[in-house]
């Protein structure tokens, strides 16, 4: 004899009533409410630097910075999701008054995990490239030095490059800023892994 399971499917509204509820967060994928894990302390790190640094760079500039717990819908896909960091092109946009969700990032930041990092990379980015604001996607290793960053031409093709050495510089091309590998993983013990 057979069991069979039903698949409750949530409703976007649902999951956010939830969510609000919850004692941790979770994403959001066209009707499935995803756990999300814990992060290490190479993920916090490397997330808290990315985020001070742009903070502290894009003060006096027409950019906004979140990071961790900044929510960001993609409604072709019906997605929920909580990058690392988030980089808006002026005031950000919110989809509604209790201004806990984004819709109009201009950078992602993702720090990889063994969980997560075959999705941020896959889908995940197939997801962000269809908000029309969203140009410049960074992927960074919490375990070794290397930063994956793709950019967005004029002419809408994405451009990739990897930096692996402690002395690269990565070019934010959008935010005409730049980020040395030596800051990005300031603190970082490579010895602890996941």
């Amino acid at each position: 004899m057979q069991i069979q399971t039903c698949k409750h499917i949530y409703t976007p509204e649902e999951y956010l009533e939830l969510e609000e509820k919850a004692l941790y967060k979770s994403e959001y994928r066209d009707g499935e409410i995803i756990p999300m894990t814990g992060g290490t302390g190479n993920h916090n790190k490397i997330t808290l630097a990315i985020a001070a640094i742009l903070l502290y760079a894009m003060r006096r500039k027409k950019y906004e910075v979140f990071m961790g717990d900044m929510r960001l819908w993609i409604p072709e896909f019906k997605e929920y999701t909580y990058p690392d960091v988030i980089v808006t092109d002026g005031q950000a946009s919110y989809t509604s008054k209790n201004n806990t969700t984004i819709t109009n990032p201009l950078l992602i930041v993702e720090v990889l995990s063994k969980s997560t990092k075959n999705y941020d990379q896959g889908d995940k980015f197939t997801f962000y490239r269809s908000i029309p604001q969203f140009k410049e996607y960074v992927l960074v290793e919490q375990n070794q030095y290397q930063v994956m960053h793709y950019s967005k031409t004029n002419e809408g093709e994405w451009i990739f490059r990897e930096y692996k050495s402690e002395d690269d510089i990565v070019k934010l091309q959008y935010l005409d800023f730049e980020i040395s590998l030596v800051d990005i993983y300031q603190d970082v013990n490579f010895d602890d892994k996941e």
